[in-house]
């Protein structure tokens, strides 16, 4: 085999958009995966005619490094409601954008979710941060996400506890709102500016899109990385291969285990979910919206109807849900699952007993963990010396956005590297 420029470890997004961008330049490559497929942790499983993504995940269009990359239209997407449902008090209520669903804006304001300045809050907040640049808002002082939104933007604790811990604790995976507020003020951002959407095939159509234009003999699947070091990657058999620039775009504990103390990465700090997937014969609402526990009683944060989103995500005359758990529950996957049901009866009444349960995912590292100071500064280096370079969603927003734009950064860094010295 012919030497090639450059040497990706993992075809996850980031991996993906590194090897684009140097594709684009006009670098060869390869790119190795011990998987079987290229998307990292953006993989999608067909079970009894539904799609099951590997654990409950969306798409934010306004992301700019997506619509830089992929092609909306041909992914097919479809959106979310434009808002939630909350169970409080026995019921569900309606907590709706009133930007875009203002006919819904009497039932936001009577839910009790918040008192009715909260909901004003929610407002001066949304405009406060769409102005100015990304940039501006990386700039605001770093603290935790339940800190900013106590001190920073005065919400209440009913308005913290009823929403945003449940909304925003199953975007960081973490109830306790420690993340950092750079990060939730971005996403909250992304969300005020697009939408969240699923692709007509699954998630997995996100890194098959991305992988479609590149040189398929490029892309070395059931392919496992053992050591890398500056030119050279071995492989678990024993091969050795060569190339001046070697990438590792695997997600943050396996890029410790392979690059040690060169990319000072914390090997232990994740946060994990758990998404259970149930077939009914009826959705239990008849929207593509968030539904979540206000309440806090827990196993599960949120649930949603996939198929309302995405009909193609199941077959005709069922409807697929997702029923999300934040962390790795100690309870095995049966007793998980009669607790699920447990909580969704009061939700959905009795019909909850005749769902059929799917499969169970329980993603052990979902996300590199985001307390403070995770972005101060918002991006780490890719560059790590001596040929060697390194990009994922931990080293920026841990996000889809945050795995792209790492890898485009990494692979505008070896293509600058590489590039010939004038003269």
């Amino acid at each position: 085999m012919t030497q090639p420029d450059v040497l990706i470890v993992g075809a996850g997004l980031a991996g993906l958009a590194c090897a684009r961008h140097l594709d684009r330049r006009g670098h060869s490559f390869v790119l190795l995966d011990a998987a079987d497929a290229v998307g990292g942790r953006v993989r999608t499983d067909e079970v009894d005619g539904f799609l099951l993504d590997r654990g409950f995940q969306v798409l934010l269009t306004a992301y700019p490094e997506a619509q830089a990359l992929l092609d909306y239209d041909l992914l097919g997407l479809r959106s979310f409601y434009d808002g939630a449902l909350v169970y409080v008090g026995g019921r569900l209520h309606r907590v709706a954008d009133p930007i875009r669903r203002p006919l819904a804006a009497a039932a936001t304001l009577l839910a009790p979710v918040g008192t009715l300045e909260d909901k004003l809050r929610v407002a001066r907040l949304r405009a406060a941060l769409l102005r100015g640049s990304l940039t501006d808002l990386f700039d605001r002082e770093e603290t935790t996400t339940l800190d900013a939104l106590r001190r920073r933007w005065g919400f209440s604790d009913r308005m913290i506890d009823r929403f945003f811990r449940p909304f925003f604790g199953g975007i960081f995976f973490d109830r306790d709102l420690t993340a950092s507020s750079r990060m939730f003020e971005f996403v909250f951002r992304m969300f005020a500016e697009g939408r969240a959407a699923l692709p007509a095939g699954g998630m997995e159509a996100i890194p098959r899109q991305l992988a479609a234009p590149l040189p398929p003999e490029a892309i070395r699947l059931n392919t496992r990385v053992r050591h890398v070091e500056p030119g050279r990657v071995t492989l678990d058999d024993g091969t050795t291969l060569e190339a001046p620039a070697v990438v590792v775009a695997t997600e943050a504990p396996a890029a410790a285990a392979l690059l040690g103390e060169r990319a000072a990465i914390r090997p232990t700090a994740y946060r994990s979910t758990t998404c259970l997937y149930f077939s009914a014969e009826t959705p239990p609402v008849p929207e593509g919206v968030l539904i979540l526990d206000g309440e806090g009683t827990g196993p599960v944060n949120n649930v949603s109807v996939l198929t309302n989103v995405a009909p193609t995500y199941g077959p005709v005359g069922r409807a697929l849900v997702s029923a999300v758990v934040l962390g790795d529950p100690a309870d095995d996957d049966e007793t998980l699952e009669r607790a699920v049901r447990r909580q969704l009866l009061l939700w959905f009444g009795p019909a909850v007993q005749t769902w059929a349960h799917l499969r169970t995912y329980r993603i052990r590292y979902a996300l590199p963990e985001q307390a403070p100071p995770f972005l101060t500064p918002p991006e780490r280096p890719v560059r790590l010396g001596d040929g060697l370079y390194v990009c994922g969603d931990h080293r920026a927003t841990a996000s889809i956005h945050g795995a792209l734009r790492s890898g485009r950064h990494a692979g505008e860094a070896v293509a600058l590297d590489l590039a010939p010295v004038p003269g």
